[in-house]
This record gives structure tokens, sequence and C-alpha cells, in this order.
């Protein structure tokens, strides 16, 4: 498989990830070591929380869509980091048994001005369900330009 440069991405293009099937194990074990609140950690609690029920922290959602993204996109780019994440939103409840996919839409790209052997690409990444959209975020990875490769 080739190597993704910043040049080969364009406004427009869409790629997909996964699935990812989500466990009652995992969420769990992801709660229990980096988000201890009752409705991720206790089925009793979370019944009476907002959520309705066991859901899996919007932090662990993050974490399985960057393994959905690495698969789908970064095991196979010049990828240099990124500045952060623009926006991030848990809309629905992740359910343990729900199979996640990911859609990533290219926004718009825009070559460095300070460091030219590298571009940026904003990014719009939607999460899925079986049934619904559950998250959504906008971030802007660096890539090497395929010229000035710096990997």
């Amino acid at each position: 498989m080739n190597t993704l440069y910043f040049e080969d991405f364009s406004a427009g293009q869409i790629y997909k990830g996964g699935p990812y099937h989500v466990t009652k194990e995992e969420i769990l074990e992801f709660a229990r070591e980096f988000d201890p609140q009752p409705h991720h950690l206790d089925e009793e609690a979370a019944k009476h929380s907002l959520l309705g029920g066991l859901a899996a922290s919007g932090w662990h959602v993050c974490a399985i869509s960057m393994r959905m993204f690495c698969d789908a996109i970064l095991s196979r780019a010049a990828a240099l980091g990124a500045p952060g994440v623009e926006d991030c939103r848990w809309m629905k409840p992740v359910r343990p048994g729900d199979d996640l996919t990911l859609e990533i839409a290219i926004v718009e790209t825009r070559a460095s001005k300070s460091k030219p052997q590298l571009g940026f690409v904003k990014m719009d990444w939607r999460v899925f369900n079986q049934r619904e959209q559950v998250a959504s975020f906008v971030s802007s990875p660096m890539f090497a330009r395929r010229n000035g490769h710096v990997v």
C-alpha cells in the first residue's frame, strides 16, 4: 500500500474505519482506569443517571475512534501528529454491544507557511453505532509533504 502524503488529501474525500465492537468489560476497565464516574462503572447507578444505563466514557469513545483512524489512515500515512482537537461532541451514549464505525470527511487542506515540509488536513470525524451518530470531532492532523518528506 502506498504511503499517504499531504498532497493525497483533498476536500470532499471520505475515509471509513471500523467496525469496532464495544464490550461491557472494556467499558468498565477504561472507566476504572481513566474516568471512574458511577455511570461508567456501576450498572445500577447508570440506570438512574441521565444516560439511563451503562455507557462508555466519552474519552473512551475518543480512544476507540483514534484506533479506527489509525487502522484506516495513519498506519499508511506520513503523519506528523496534530496540534489538538478543535471540536469534540458526545451526542448519544455508547453502550455495551454497540458496533462503532468511523467516517472521516476531508474539509480542507492547508500547507504550512512556517514549515514547508508539512501541511494540515482538516477532518470532520463522525462516529456511528448501528443505529445513529454518537460522536463527532474536528481535527487538523499534520502530514509530511511528498517533496519535503521529514518522516
